[in-house]
């Protein structure tokens, strides 16, 4: 049997993430410290460990057959793959900064400016969308220094937090691009390998999607039944069973993360006692 070639980041912000949503799925693997490639346990395929920046490069040429990175590092490599999924993490912006001394009113005062960024092609994309004439400058690592040792104005790089801007004496303008990380594939994969790429799509959608839901179980008078109902559809409507106690039921949901302390808000003034929540492993359809 073939076996799918994933490629994730070695070492990162995105490597983590990856290898317990991997786990997560129940596909398992070796202790892959210091290793390039490690085969998956019960399941047909492979684990590479890659640079971010080389992963795009990987899936286009076939040595991989999928790759998980940055949507940033994607865009800028401008490799021909297909966008698959978003992984719901990974989440950051790339982002314009100037000077906290900097008299800054709109991006139209970066014109005829020198911007530092390791990202240029995202950058020029922006600049042009905008009408802004501006000279780039490509530096591949420590972009927030450019501005207080005169190589630039402005910087663009990616932001997550905003302390390392802070610490070095920048102050953020313009968003100018959101990105999180992403699966993507080789436009020529056999269909075998399609096929396994489905059993594992299968796998991370129930896990994802488990994410942004709860398991709620509550007890509930009968008389509020009907309005407590109406604030728990379910997935298709909520579980109701009879409790020992007369004139009460318990009653069995799934709320999204999203709507959940509203909802717990609204519950308990309509007469549910003894509500518990708990997380879900994996939610199919």
């Amino acid at each position: 049997m073939q076996k799918l070639k994933l490629a994730i980041q070695k070492k990162g912000r995105l490597s983590d993430e990856s290898i317990k949503l991997i786990n997560e799925c129940d596909i398992s693997f070796p202790d892959s410290s210091g290793k390039l490639v490690s085969a998956a346990y019960e399941f047909p395929m492979e684990i590479l460990f890659l640079r971010d920046d080389d992963i795009p490069d990987y899936v286009q040429d076939g040595v991989a057959d999928l790759g998980i990175v940055g949507q940033n590092v994607l865009v800028e490599s401008d490799k021909d793959v297909d966008e698959v999924i978003k992984m719901g993490f990974g989440k950051c912006r790339l982002s314009l900064a100037v000077p906290r001394n900097m008299d800054y009113t709109s991006v139209n005062d970066l014109s005829q400016k020198a911007i530092a960024t390791s990202y240029p092609k995202i950058l020029q994309n922006y600049l042009d969308s905008k009408n802004i004439k501006a000279e780039i400058h490509v530096i591949s690592g420590s972009v927030e220094i450019a501005p207080s040792i005169g190589l630039a104005d402005a910087i663009c790089d990616i932001v997550s937090t905003g302390s390392t801007l802070l610490s070095n004496g920048l102050k953020e303008v313009e968003q100018i691009f959101q990105s999180e990380a992403v699966l993507v594939k080789h436009k020529g994969l056999s269909r075998e390998k399609e096929a396994i790429l489905q059993q594992l799509l299968f796998r991370l959608e129930s896990v994802k999607r488990a994410q942004k839901n709860k398991y709620i179980l509550l007890n509930a008078p009968n008389q509020s039944l009907e309005k407590i109902i109406s604030l728990l559809p379910g997935i298709n409507s909520p579980t109701v069973q009879p409790l020992a106690k007369e004139g009460w039921s318990s009653v069995h949901s799934v709320i999204t993360e999203k709507d959940f302390w509203e909802k717990i808000q609204r519950l308990k003034e309509a007469g549910a006692e003894g509500i518990l929540v708990m997380p879900i492993e994996k939610l199919i359809y």
